[in-house]
């Protein structure tokens, strides 16, 4: 396994091709789901110096805290609450500019201001979403919805 992120380029779409390629070859190695959630949050967080990187598990019809990087978070989220439990509850990714105009939004931290939430489905069903927060307004757009949904492919293969 790789010990070092090798990122090139400078735009946000050169540097996801970068990572996209390096994020295979670590989770084709490894089985767990878990492990591999740990890995992607990590090489996600350090790439983009995002503010909160990190999944959250469906048990129990609800999201449940698990492997992240940045500080501490919510542990459990209700389907259907905040921008977490929307996505989950309808199977679709969803990008916020601005948080505080998120009807519902559940404030983990104050210093959040974007975020982005893709769901992981596997046989149709939300087994997990990757949950990503910025200290920024309007982080995240399209080309973070591409390269972030083509990442969950390849950990739910």
């Amino acid at each position: 396994m790789a010990e070092n992120l090798i990122i090139e380029g400078t735009t946000k779409r050169e540097k996801y091709a970068c990572l996209l390629p390096q994020i295979k070859s670590v989770v084709s190695k490894e089985t767990d789901m878990i492990a591999n959630m740990a890995n992607i949050a990590s090489m996600l967080h350090f790439t983009f110096n995002f503010f909160w990187t990190g999944f959250y598990r469906v048990k129990d019809e609800e999201l449940v805290l698990t492997t992240f990087q940045g500080p501490l978070a919510c542990t459990r989220i209700k389907k259907g609450r905040g921008v977490c439990g929307s996505a989950f509850e309808r199977k679709q990714t969803i990008i916020v500019e601005d948080v505080d105009k998120f009807e519902g939004h559940i404030a983990c931290s104050s210093l959040s201001k974007s975020e982005i939430v893709v769901p992981v489905i596997s046989n149709n069903e939300v087994i997990a979403v990757l949950d990503i927060d910025s200290k920024e307004l309007a982080t995240f757009d399209l080309i973070d919805k591409e390269f972030l949904e083509q990442i969950i492919e390849i950990l739910v293969k």
